[in-house]
């Protein structure tokens, strides 16, 4: 069965079709290998056939690719680099922003609390804007005024809660290879985490962190979800980033300036 496998991956033309040969051959799902991973199955899926313009930044779809091959026991290194080549002459996206993630954790599902406190809100002020409306509509001159300031300030919590809803749950940093990283509160606070995470591993801020902080070598090879939802690349590769911010709203945002700015990081 071990020739075979080596047969398989030997012969296939692309990354995805050795990867899907290795797990063919060891006769696991795709699901399986999301589970183990923590990678959304569709982004499995999408390097399988090398559909480029289904994956986020080239960053993240190689660390996905060695993490897979990890799961499949190929040589992640290897693969990385096989999948940076074939991927050279795609176009490249910069922003992960926008694309929500499938969850593989129920603990990272948007809380029901939330969405019906949403709900309720917005069902509050088209009541308010139909009492004061019908107000008018019965001629009562002192219901006017309130009325026009009715939907300024009834209306504000509407608006401020798309934002806080795309940038609600817990924040998670997974490592999609070895990478160290310390956790902090800002400006010299207490550590909270201080160490490397392993290929896969992940850590979860904690969520009575007043301020935290991040601060890593290798920001390239992390991935920081807040809730369903991928955060932006907190600093571009090789470089070292510190006091990044790793509060879900600075991070949905694109986080603050790191302070000082990032310094390449010198390697052999």
């Amino acid at each position: 069965m071990a020739e075979d496998t080596g047969y398989e991956a030997a012969t296939a033309e692309t990354v995805g079709e050795r990867l899907r040969a290795a797990r063919a051959a060891q006769g696991i799902s795709l699901e399986e290998i999301a589970a183990r991973t923590r990678i959304p199955t569709r982004h499995l899926e999408s390097l399988e056939t090398s559909e480029w313009s289904k994956l986020p930044a080239a960053t993240y779809s190689i660390g996905f690719a060695k993490s897979y091959a990890s799961a499949v026991g190929l040589d992640r290194t290897e693969v990385g680099e096989a999948l940076r080549a074939e991927m050279a002459g795609q176009p490249a996206r910069t922003s992960m922003s926008a694309e929500v993630f499938e969850p593989v954790d129920p603990a990272r599902v948007m809380p029901k609390w939330l969405v019906i406190l949403a709900v309720l809100a917005v069902l509050a002020v088209i009541a308010a804007l139909l009492f004061m409306r019908q107000r008018e509509l019965d001629g009562d001159d002192s219901a006017a005024p309130v009325a026009a300031e009715a939907p300024a300030s009834t209306a504000q919590p509407v608006a401020s809660a798309a934002p806080a809803a795309s940038a609600s749950g817990p924040v998670v940093i997974t490592a999609n290879e070895p990478t160290w990283i310390q956790v902090s509160e800002r400006g010299g606070g207490a550590a909270l985490f201080q160490g490397e995470l392993a290929a896969g591993q992940s850590y979860q801020v904690p969520a009575t962190a007043i301020a935290p902080v991040l601060r890593t070598g290798r920001p390239e090879s992390i991935r920081i979800a807040v809730g369903t939802a991928d955060a932006p690349a907190v600093g571009p590769g090789a470089t070292t980033v510190r006091d990044v911010s790793l509060l879900a709203a600075d991070l949905m945002r694109g986080g603050p300036a790191t302070a000082p700015a990032a310094t390449p990081v010198q390697r052999p």
